[in-house]
């Protein structure tokens, strides 16, 4: 069995604020201990239920996050960035799950921690896949739904628990190790006891069937960007259609594609004029 790891931060029990995200920030080591924790809860889980290869995909701000040192030696971790399909580098059809940890709920989320899509909320403020709104869950669950591989697992809040099962099935198993009252503001499980439902929840998940998640082709991402510049400079990639004033929209049959244009994209919106 070979499990794929997807570890986000802003998901992670005890973790609020950017303060803590921020690897520049004095209360980010101890945001990152809580974050690698959480992904070993996973992992033991994983081997529990019987995997015998997986990969840890670093997916948090420079994706440097994780110490290699400290991360359970059953696991590959994959670290650093820019790198190839981004939050899920190394994805391919040889997987037979997908566990999303540490994960957050999708830009302009109520009673979410930390709620954005990829980037902050400078840049995006919306993502759509042929009509349905998504967040990270979303766009990285449809790629690895691309390959044929189910995501079986998402860690993080209520919020973005309940939009991940909203989006890809209510037999979706899930974890929910704080309740956001707020955009920085949580009431947060005892971490020990948010680990030790990673790691029931992962033995649960590695030995479930789910049918992967996929959207029909062609599929459009329409892309709703915080500046009217930002929309200009999305318009100057070739297939790129401005639909509004700060809305782009992009169509391609291949979802591996449009997943690297939607990459691409955020690269040219990261402009602050």
């Amino acid at each position: 069995m070979k499990i794929y790891i997807s570890a986000d931060m802003e998901g992670t029990c005890g973790v609020v604020s950017t303060e803590q995200t921020d690897p520049s920030k004095p209360e980010y080591p101890s945001a990152r201990r809580l974050m690698l924790a959480e992904v070993n809860a996973a992992i033991e889980g994983a081997c529990a239920a019987g995997a015998t290869e997986i990969l840890v995909n670093d997916s948090h701000w420079n994706m440097r996050n994780l110490a290699g040192e400290e991360l359970n030696p059953a696991a590959i971790l994959l670290s650093g960035t820019p790198k190839p399909y981004s939050m899920m580098t190394g994805i391919d059809a040889t997987f037979d799950a997908v566990f999303l940890t540490g994960y957050h709920a999708r830009a302009g989320s109520a009673f979410a921690t930390l709620d954005h899509t990829y980037n902050g909320p400078n840049i995006v403020q919306g993502v759509w896949l042929n009509g349905v709104e998504v967040g990270e869950y979303g766009l990285n669950a449809a790629l690895a739904g691309y390959f044929g591989v189910p995501v079986t697992l998402v860690t993080g809040d209520q919020t973005v628990c309940a939009q991940a099962k909203e989006l890809l099935g209510d037999d979706l198993e899930t974890v929910v190790v704080k309740e956001a009252v707020g955009r920085a503001a949580a009431k947060n499980l005892p971490p020990t006891r948010a680990q030790a439902l990673i790691r029931e929840a992962a033995v649960r998940a590695a030995q479930r069937t789910r049918a992967p998640f996929t959207f029909k082709p062609p599929v459009t991402l329409r892309l709703a960007l915080a500046r009217t510049t930002q929309a200009e400079r999305c318009a100057l990639m070739p297939g790129v259609a401005r639909v509004a004033p700060r809305v782009v929209e992009f169509t391609h049959d291949d979802y591996a594609v449009l997943y690297n244009a939607f990459r691409a994209l955020l690269v040219l919106a990261d402009v602050q004029a």
